[in-house]
């Protein structure tokens, strides 16, 4: 196991070192947790294996571009600024929701570990907190969430939680939280900062994504449902929820019928609320419930 890890921090100490920027033996050591010792003789285990690392001018370390095999690695994991500024405008005008996106950034996030990067693909505010409860998913370790602002309490607290998976976009994270023993999805918006525990995983046969619809509520019910849309709404239905989309039929006089499941009516009911003249419930009933129950609490 040790020697699995060793080969694997320098694989990715190569990515690193071949990225293109320059970076000093302090920030080697804290972006691979490892000490003085450890970094210098890694690098020296590079040098030795043919790659090509000038001594340090600016106490700043790289990998030159006459290596061995370093067309190949460039080619692979390197773009150079032009190119990244073309990549980060490209993967932005693809919908939040796209699962093509969220892989793509899962990946580009997780081979180009740089301030760029994180700034480019995710709030440069949650950047360093993504980073930290990935590192503590791959690890499988527990962290403790600090302040996290829940939206059911209005309060803000610190939760120790297993962190196992992202949602699209790294909008939320999936954890499993001991002292409530429930599975849960905090979103990356509400916490502070993060702090990585040495406790390991306790309860990883517990971990268990719920469900999700494509009105991105998760919940473990499924309930079906059909509406009829007007143009506009079917438009704005794939604008706003494009995982909606492959759930669209066409009907006759330029109306749209949306045939899915939901795991609750709070999504599709603030949809339906915003354009109830331009949709109508078929079924259920009980959606068409919820609806006039929140129309009355707002009139009242």
């Amino acid at each position: 196991m040790q020697e699995q890890r060793k080969l694997q921090t320098l694989l990715e100490l190569i990515i690193y070192l071949s990225s293109g920027i320059k970076y000093s033996l302090v920030q080697i050591m804290d972006r691979f947790e490892l000490t003085e010792r450890t970094a210098r003789r890694y690098i020296k285990l590079l040098r030795e294996a043919g790659f090509k690392i000038p001594r340090p001018i600016d106490s700043l370390y790289y990998i030159d571009k006459k290596s061995p095999y370093f067309k190949e690695l460039s080619e692979l994991v390197h773009f150079s600024k032009e190119e990244a500024q073309i990549l980060y405008q490209a993967i932005h005008s693809i919908n939040n929701e796209n699962l093509l996106k969220q892989n793509l950034i899962y990946k580009l996030h997780s081979l180009y570990d740089s301030p760029e990067m994180s700034k480019s693909i995710i709030k440069f505010q949650h950047s360093t907190n993504v980073h930290i409860l990935t590192k503590a998913i791959q690890s499988k370790q527990q962290v403790e969430l600090i302040a996290y602002n829940s939206a059911n309490s209005n309060k803000k607290s610190n939760r120790i939680i297993e962190p196992f998976a992202f949602t699209t976009n790294y909008v939320d994270v999936w954890a499993y939280e001991p002292v409530s023993k429930t599975n849960k999805l905090f979103k990356i918006s509400r916490i502070s900062s993060v702090v990585t525990l040495c406790t390991e995983w306790q309860n990883e046969s517990n971990h268990k994504q719920k469900p999700g619809d494509v009105f991105r509520i998760s919940n473990d019910q499924k309930i079906p449902i059909k509406l009829l849309l007007s143009t506009r709404a079917c438009e704005l239905l794939k604008e706003e929820y494009p995982l909606a989309e492959p759930f669209i039929k066409t009907t006759n006089n330029n109306q749209y019928l949306l045939e899915t499941e939901v795991c609750g009516f709070e999504g599709v009911g603030r949809f339906v609320l915003g354009l109830c003249h331009e949709i109508k419930i078929i079924e259920p009933v009980e959606l068409n419930h919820f609806i006039s129950n929140r129309i009355k609490k707002y009139l009242n």
